[in-house]
């Protein structure tokens, strides 16, 4: 009788030890999972995570007690089985449909950035992606890499020190002179800092207008006999160039004395201009100031030639202030931002002029040599130059087939760089596009803050 018992409860004590076993065990294993993200319930099958055990989601599969669900997500209910996730649900969706369907695509509306640290959190692979989503995706983190080396390099540039660095410490010669240099790195590089820096960059545009409008008024013939004669009108444009010339070294020299790094700012693409077409004017001088009795016995006017030739090439070299516009134009920056971006796009194109010129010149000259009636293609290397001006559509006609093959042979290289030259250039126009909008965006944030720090200083 007393074994009977014994049994009987034992039987009852394993059976329900097996339904609560069950009932515990059959979320995890028979049933769909309840995944929350941000609001929005998704059910998935167990079965379809089994399938990506690295992710996320199929490491919930593996869980063995409630500490390790919660470091996976942010919450669990253990009697609906719902795990709830504080995460973006547009891209929770393209990840489901990813398990579901093996495509995983960017979203239009989400940026490709954030899309990517929504696949890291959930453990999805980037190389997952269609490949010209992970090509759209691998070109914004190239864009972010170069911007974040452009902010570095600014920030090298203009970054503050000594009592900046720490305002705990009392040094007010310090903070005078930081205070004084932090002025003046707005008003030289910040137009938008104050009515100093507006003015400043007014002053730099049109001192860069007027030696640009000496510069072409000079080459004119009339302007030539007045300044052999050393006439007054001549006398001020000499002047005009001196006082452009004073306030483009004193531009240089301020800039050059508010830099923190003196090495990283003579590397900079516009200051190497600035050095380059103000450097002429002052090796003009130094050449000037060189009395003609100085020069080498027995040399005769073959020495004041070469002085002469050097001389035009340094003043032809000032040209050169107008690429300092570049400081001032959003235009002119997204055009070398473009060019630095579009090296490849630009090397493409060159490529395909130059296995087209070789391909045509060969062909009209033969073409022109054999049943031309008059020969203007001399030779193949010469017939370079016209196949260049056909396949960029400029036709300046100083070469021209007369033969019908070599009339032929124009047709064909004319539409084969049309349509060479349009593949590469579709990519520089967005490229130059997107260009476009990131430094306007950056121009007007940092308008803002410019205009947020005047205002607080003022209420201060």
């Amino acid at each position: 009788m007393l074994l009977t018992l014994i049994t009987q409860s034992w039987l009852k004590i394993s059976v329900f030890t097996f339904l609560v076993c069950a009932v515990y065990e059959e979320p995890f294993f028979d049933r769909t999972a309840i995944i929350n993200v941000g609001g929005i319930r998704y059910r998935i099958p167990w079965s379809t995570l089994e399938e990506f055990p690295l992710t996320r989601l199929g490491k919930l599969r593996s869980c063995s007690n409630a500490e390790e669900i919660l470091d996976l997500c942010d919450d669990y209910d253990a009697h609906c089985n719902e795990f709830f996730f504080d995460r973006s649900p547009s891209a929770f969706r393209s990840i489901v449909t990813f398990l579901a369907a093996g495509k995983l695509r960017l979203l239009r509306e989400m940026c490709a950035l954030s899309f990517q640290e929504e696949l890291l959190y959930w453990g999805v692979e980037e190389a997952s992606l269609e490949w010209c989503c992970l090509r759209k995706l691998r070109l914004r983190q190239e864009e972010q890499r170069e911007r974040l080396r452009l902010e570095e390099e600014e920030a090298e540039l203009t970054s503050p020190q000594s009592c900046e660095e720490a305002p705990g410490l009392e040094c007010p010669e310090e903070g005078r002179l930081d205070g004084c240099m932090h002025s003046l790195r707005d008003m030289v590089e910040n137009p938008h800092s104050g009515i100093p820096g507006k003015i400043f960059a007014c002053l730099s545009v049109v001192f860069v207008a007027i030696t640009a409008v000496t510069l072409c008024v000079s080459t004119m013939p009339d302007l030539r006999e007045e300044e052999e004669r050393v006439s007054r009108h001549s006398l001020s444009c000499i002047i005009i160039k001196i006082v452009c010339v004073g306030w483009f070294s004193l531009e240089f020299l301020l800039r050059f004395i508010q830099t923190q790094s003196k090495c990283m700012f003579l590397r900079t693409p516009l200051n190497i201009i600035d050095v380059v077409a103000i450097l002429p004017y002052y090796i003009t001088l130094i050449v000037d100031s060189v009395s003609v009795s100085d020069r080498p016995a027995g040399s005769g006017n073959n020495y004041l030639e070469k002085v002469g030739l050097v001389l035009r090439v340094l003043r032809a070299s000032r040209i050169f202030y107008v690429m300092r516009l570049a400081r001032h134009s959003l235009g002119l920056q997204t055009l070398g931002l473009t060019v630095r971006r579009c090296t490849r796009e630009f090397g493409l194109l060159l490529l395909f002029l130059c296995v087209a010129m070789a391909l045509f010149s060969p062909l009209v000259f033969l073409a022109e040599s054999e049943m031309g009636a008059k020969q203007e293609f001399t030779s193949i290397p010469g017939s370079y130059w016209w196949a260049i001006i056909s396949m960029t559509t400029v036709g300046y006609g100083d070469m021209v087939p007369r033969s019908i093959p070599g009339q032929v042979v124009a047709l064909s290289s004319i539409l084969s760089g049309i349509l060479l030259m349009a593949f590469p250039v579709t990519s520089i126009f967005h490229t130059f596009s997107r260009s476009y909008l990131e430094l306007k965006v950056d121009s007007s944030t940092s308008q803002r803050l410019s205009m947020g720090l005047m205002s607080g200083l003022c209420c201060g």
